[in-house]
């Protein structure tokens, strides 16, 4: 494992977690919303991110999975390219859903009602907003996450 990836894979998914505690308000939080509006701070602090707190988690999301997936694994160069791609197509394809929310909704699979977070996809796409600037985000996001692997990529010395 490749922990200094890790730890900033956790850090960054900790950064988009204060996005929706604080800039967003409860009811548009799946997680919040279900767990307990209580936890959210939106009342009671002001927005900390400002506009950047609209996109931040489109950007927070690839950059860290793509980190921790990478890290988990103790991806070299060829593995960090590879987890890049694959949280960057993730993440193009639900922000694609969201522009065409009723037929992606028509994919999910009726057995996901029920299932804690799954249960939330076809709101998801039927609800949810596309935006250029999330794209923009989101490549951004997989770019930073390849060089931040790069920078931390662990050499290991053959003896």
């Amino acid at each position: 494992m490749n922990r200094k990836q890790i730890i900033i894979g956790l850090i960054a998914l900790f950064v988009g977690l204060i996005v929706y505690l604080v800039d967003r308000p409860p009811d548009q939080t799946y997680f919040i919303y279900k767990i307990d509006s209580a936890i959210s701070l939106h009342h009671f602090l002001p927005c900390l991110f400002g506009p950047l707190g609209k996109i931040l988690p489109a950007f927070v999301h690839v950059f860290s999975f793509a980190l921790l997936t990478a890290g988990i694994l103790a991806c070299h160069k060829r593995g960090c390219i590879v987890a890049c791609l694959v949280w960057l197509s993730v993440d193009v394809a639900f922000e694609l859903g969201q522009k065409f929310g009723m037929w992606s909704s028509n994919l999910v699979p009726s057995w996901f009602e029920g299932i804690p977070l799954l249960d939330n996809t076809v709101n998801y796409f039927t609800s949810g907003t596309f935006d250029f600037m999330d794209l923009a985000a989101i490549v951004v996001g997989s770019l930073v996450a390849y060089l931040t692997m790069m920078c931390t990529l662990e050499r290991r010395v053959l003896s």
